[in-house]
């Protein structure tokens, strides 16, 4: 029996709560996981999880297994990435994610740029608009939009975005402009349904406490895009972060509306777990890609932005777009 393998496979059973959740994550059939954590407790002789038909249950003995073998693996882990010269020389596969929309316009590009300049890494770029887990989903570098609680994360902090109101020009010379927030509810509204607040959006003011008003939407939407593209075509009114829709009001499709009442701009930070030595392939990233998204979020906000932070330590955002 292979007990590194059989670990790894144990801790996918455990950690993603059914042997075909595992089987999904690793790409390996669903008998080999089954027949693998089987071997690995008769190896054991001791039962390590408790099945049923909904989900896997660790014993007292499998909790305390696990944390033996997340930290066996993690130690191979970096033998293997030293003895690969991963420490000394820029190569192998760099795991990068970050939100779709911000991933696609500005953290696409700064890759493009870092392949050319670094022939020796592979990246692989996870667009997801949900917060993956670092260690869980092995990924080196997370892009993160949001403030983040303390934790053993390390972050840096490259810019920030603001949540923006815009309309296209045709929308607002028939129905007019809306001065105060107030003003929203009598117009059309394109909700992206992924705000937390749902049809209900947040307004502050420097002379006036935060303002929630209800919207009256015409159309809702699960993406960004669809939601900037509906707006272009003066459906309504719609509320998105800045660099969604920096191009479209560039190009004069969009116009920002109620700056004076914009709510706080939210942090952009790059991320990763920060335990151990970093891998020089993580580091050159890093180092690479902090100047650049610094420079490609600088003119996001006309409004005042806070000021780039040095690294601290931080956790995963409670929100990503």
């Amino acid at each position: 029996m292979d007990r590194l393998e059989a670990m790894s496979i144990f801790v996918a059973a455990a950690e993603t709560g059914s042997f075909s959740s595992a089987s999904r994550k690793l790409r390996t059939p669903l008998p080999t996981v089954s027949r693998k954590v089987a071997e690995l407790e008769a190896h054991l002789n001791a039962r390590l999880l408790v099945r049923s038909t909904r989900k896997l249950t660790l014993t007292d003995a499998g909790v305390a297994y696990l944390a033996a073998c997340k930290q066996i693996l993690e130690q191979v882990g970096e033998a293997e990435s030293a003895a690969a010269g991963e420490y000394s020389t820029p190569r192998g596969e760099l795991v990068v994610t970050a939100p779709v929309v911000f991933g696609r316009l500005h953290v696409l590009p700064v890759i493009n740029e870092f392949l050319a300049a670094f022939p020796e890494i592979a990246v692989r770029l996870v667009l997801a608009d949900r917060n993956l887990h670092l260690l869980d989903e092995h990924i080196d570098v997370a892009l993160r939009i949001g403030n983040l609680p303390d934790s053993s994360m390390v972050a840096t902090q490259v810019g920030t975005v603001s949540r923006v109101i815009c309309a296209s020009p045709h929308f607002l010379a028939e129905h007019g402009e809306p001065v105060t927030p107030a003003d929203l509810a009598r117009l059309a509204c394109v909700n992206f349904d992924s705000l937390p607040s749902g049809p209900v959006w947040n307004f502050a003011a420097t002379a006036a406490p935060q303002q929630a008003v209800s919207i009256r939407p015409r159309l809702s939407v699960n993406t960004a895009e669809a939601a900037i593209d509906a707006a272009i075509a003066g459906v309504g009114v719609t509320n998105v972060l800045s660099y969604q829709v920096a191009r479209a009001v560039d190009e004069g499709k969009l116009k920002l509306l109620l700056r004076d009442y914009e709510p706080e701009p939210v942090p952009v930070s790059v991320m990763h777990a920060g335990q151990g030595r970093l891998p020089l392939k993580t580091r050159s990233f890093i180092d690479f890609a902090l100047p650049r998204l610094r420079a490609a979020l600088a003119g996001q906000n006309d409004k005042p932005r806070v000021k780039a932070t040095a690294r601290s330590k931080q956790k995963h955002a409670t929100s990503s777009r």
